[in-house]
């Protein structure tokens, strides 16, 4: 009885250690079981990460990551177990160190194929897919000391990595995705990275965080993110650039095999441009015309702060630029009606800014009149906008007054001006901000209460102080590109960069054109050979994500076209297709959260026409009004976004996006967005069975999918693959050969005193190499330890 008992009790056990929630884990610590268990278990509460602390030093390439966490017990029994952490994907570890609580520990380090195995066997035993992620890494596994309860154990680890260039093009990877790691937010979580290079350090671009970027020279950088009380579920991902020419990097992304949609199997690029290092010397002489709201809202913080920002772009205007300005309310005040004015003018015209009052209403109409009659059609003029309130003086109906500015400028100054609005509070008409803006190749800003103007307006010029290419126009030769994101392409500014996604065909290498304006003439720039890839399955990871970046896009730029230009049936069906696609949730697409079943063609088309309906059902948004301008910020950031959207935090145990695909959580199952239930059969493979690890050996990218839990669908190579409960008997199945991804070689510059075979262990060091030696492509490393659902007897 005793026996029997003994047995139940450890079955109750494996069934319910690490299965409450669905959520995937980086990694995981294996409880050791009791050894005499108790009659009833006693789940106990995930362990809590405090803090999540990433600092990384590279130097010629050569990465050396050192990550910091406290993990906290927060039951009242005592727990242990094992830590597994993978090593780098692609990558050659070069020097390994682990210590817990500041002592240093051994580990045992393992080839991908014995980590593998240690991986399958940690899911048959707790019956959790957690770890099928990194079904294709290898790994490191150490003893952890038990962590008391209500008690700590800080884990720090550190390990270098040879980083490769493509290009010129160097890109560092960390998964910082702690919604696998802790079900609570985190206190704390920092990516701090300090660069240093033999070359110039051009482009520096994140797709996944916004990171705050400190040039310290040309060859030295830092850059950093961090956040608080929050759950990433982004991995972090940097890119930059280095050399002496101009920075031209395409990266590409296709999957032949998604047949999801007629155009879903063409690829995806994304294409970052900056100027070569000495491009301050050729910088263009521009045009300023500063045109400032100072009608009666405007007074207290609002025109001090207006003040402040003027008086900064006023000091910081190149030497060959001109300026003039325009204070308007129910008069219009210029600072000199003679026209635009030399820098020799800025100390009398800062005088005239101090001495400007906030009174009166507000006359757009006649304010933008007035500056585009300043404006000279042979000099690239920046008009800035600056308003708090709606029309109230002249012209005060909005398609009235764009109307009069289009017929002012004309043809003839429309390609030399570029109009950028800055809409500050609430009360602002964001129909006709964000109509001007787009019809004239700028952009709008929203200041929110509570943000300050003149911290936003500085930092906006401070982009575009400096241009050296205008009128910028991208050639593809003879591959068939279409649905670029931002189009119209913007100015090429000195110390930025511009990020351009779009869709091609087919893919191959072409060559390249980038024609734009430079010093009075017409200069074309010529990039041969640029390679867009045909097949990029079992290849990058990051990679995967530019489907998502275009979309997050293109779905802003769709959602601004309703809100300016009304509703249409084509419009919304192509927002609900993207949007369950590729899992953007946006509040027009909230289906993506309710809704119960697989969302397949004839589903799509329901949803969209529902929405249809209800949006012409609707009254007439108003233009203005918190609701409206926030709506308005969110769509237009996705529009320009750098990275990919992040679902609300509602949509976190329904939707989720691996890569370049999208599952929502339907009947308890996670279901692939591009399987349509009503023209695809699925391929059935029982959990745990002998072909389902089968499966994710041979498919790695079945390993991501599969990882979700115990009931998937997955599409790998345009099959459907259908994960059933193990009780559940099913017919063996072929096994897929594996793919290979056609990539193009990376350039690996070696660097001195690392050596993959020879590495120099340190008193708290375990050293070793990843056999192989292939470079660090993805470096997918992560910290691991995370208790995911645990469960553990007294």
């Amino acid at each position: 009885m005793k026996t029997r008992l003994f047995f139940l009790t450890i079955t109750f056990f494996l069934l319910t250690l690490l299965f409450p929630s669905p959520a995937r884990a980086d990694g995981i610590i294996i409880i050791d079981p009791p050894i005499m268990p108790p009659i009833e278990p006693f789940p106990l509460a995930q362990l809590v990460i405090r803090y999540h602390h990433v600092t990384v030093t590279i130097e010629d390439q050569v990465a050396v990551t050192h990550v910091d966490q406290v993990f906290y017990n927060p039951n009242d029994r005592q727990v242990e177990g094992t830590y597994v952490f993978p090593i780098p994907h692609e990558a050659v570890v070069s020097a390994f160190k682990l210590w817990v609580d500041g002592k240093p520990v051994e580990g045992e380090i393992m080839d991908a194929e014995k980590a593998r195995q240690t991986y399958e066997d940690i899911v048959r035993k707790v019956k959790d897919p957690a770890l099928l992620e990194y079904a294709d890494q290898g790994a490191v596994r150490v003893r952890i000391f038990p962590i008391p309860p209500d008690g700590e154990r800080r884990v720090e680890l550190e390990y270098t990595q040879t980083l490769s260039a493509d290009n010129g093009l160097v890109r560092y990877v960390y998964p910082l995705n702690t919604e696998k790691f802790s079900t609570q937010p985190l206190e704390d979580v920092s990516v701090s990275l300090d660069i240093k290079a033999s070359a110039p350090i051009r482009a520096v671009y994140s797709p996944s965080h916004k990171v705050a970027v400190d040039r310290i020279d040309e060859t030295h950088v830092r850059a950093g993110y961090e956040d608080s009380d929050v759950l990433p579920d982004t991995d972090f991902a940097l890119y930059y650039s280095l050399g002496e020419q101009e920075a031209f990097h395409l990266l590409s992304y296709r999957d032949p095999s998604d047949e999801s949609s007629s155009d879903a199997n063409d690829g995806f690029f994304m294409l970052l441009m900056a100027p070569r290092p000495d491009a301050a010397a050729r910088s263009l002489p521009k045009d300023v015309l500063l045109v400032l709201d100072r009608s009666g809202s405007m007074d207290g913080d609002k025109i001090a702060q207006a003040q402040d920002a003027l008086r900064y772009i006023l000091n910081h205007l190149n030497p060959e630029d001109r300026f003039n300005i325009i204070a308007f309310s129910t008069a219009i005040e210029t600072y000199s009606s003679e026209g635009m004015q030399p820098i020799s003018q800025v100390k009398d015209a800062l005088g005239w800014v101090d001495r400007l009052s906030a009174e009166g209403s507000t006359d757009i109409n006649r304010a933008l009149l007035e500056a585009t009659s300043l404006a000279n059609k042979e000099r690239t003029t920046y008009l800035i906008f600056l308003t708090d309130g709606l029309p109230t003086e002249g012209v005060i109906e909005s398609q009235d007054i764009l109307y009069n500015l289009d017929n002012a400028v004309g043809e003839s100054l429309s390609r030399n001006l570029r109009l950028f609005a800055f809409g500050v509070g609430y009360d602002v008409d964001t129909f006709l901000l964000d109509s001007l803006t787009q019809a004239h190749h700028g952009t709008t800003t929203y200041v929110l209460p509570g943000e300050r103007l003149d911290e936003t307006l500085s930092a906006f010029y401070a982009k575009i102080s400096t241009p050296v290419l205008t009128d910028l126009v991208l050639n593809f030769g003879e591959l068939a590109t279409y649905d670029l994101y931002p189009l119209p392409l913007p100015d090429l500014f000195v110390g930025s960069q511009i990020l351009v996604v779009g869709r091609y065909r087919n893919g191959g290498t072409t060559d390249m054109t980038l024609t734009g304006e430079m010093e009075g003439e017409t200069k074309t720039f010529h990039f041969p050979e640029q390679f867009f890839s045909r097949d990029s399955r079992g290849g990058s990871e990051p990679l995967e994500a530019l489907p998502r970046l275009w979309a997050t896009r293109k779905i802003g730029h769709l959602l601004n076209r309703l809100r300016l230009e009304g509703a249409d049936q084509e419009t919304i069906d192509q927002i609900v297709k993207l949007s369950i696609r590729y899992g953007i949730v946006t509040p027009y697409t909230s289906y993506l959260v309710t809704e119960p079943q697989p969302l397949g063609a004839a589903e799509q088309e329901r949803i969209a026409a529902d929405q249809f309906t209800q949006m012409q059902a609707m009254p007439t948004a108003a233009p203005s009004g918190q609701e409206a301008v926030q709506k308005a910020a969110i769509q237009g950031g996705m529009e320009q976004a750098n990275e990919v959207a992040a679902p609300p935090a509602e949509a976190a145990n329904v939707v989720r996006s691996l890569g370049n695909r999208t599952f929502v959580f339907s009947n308890r199952t996670w279901v692939d967005t591009a399987f349509d239930p009503q023209t695809m059969q699925t391929v059935k493979v029982a959990f745990l069975s002998d072909d389902y690890f089968a499966l994710v050996a041979a498919r790695p990218e079945l390993g991501d999918a599969f990882a979700l839990g115990s009931q998937v669908i997955a599409i790998s190579d345009g099959v459907a693959y259908e994960v059933l409960p193990a009780d559940q008997s099913t017919a063996p199945i072929q096994i897929p050969s594996p793919i290979k991804s056609e990539a193009t070689p990376v350039k690996v510059i070696p660097t001195p005193g690392i050596s993959a075979s020879q590495p120099t262990p340190t008193a708290a060091t375990t050293t070793t190499s990843v056999p192989g030696g292939v470079t660090c492509a993805s470096a997918l490393i992560t910290l691991l330890g995370i208790l995911v659902g645990m469960r553990v007897l007294k």
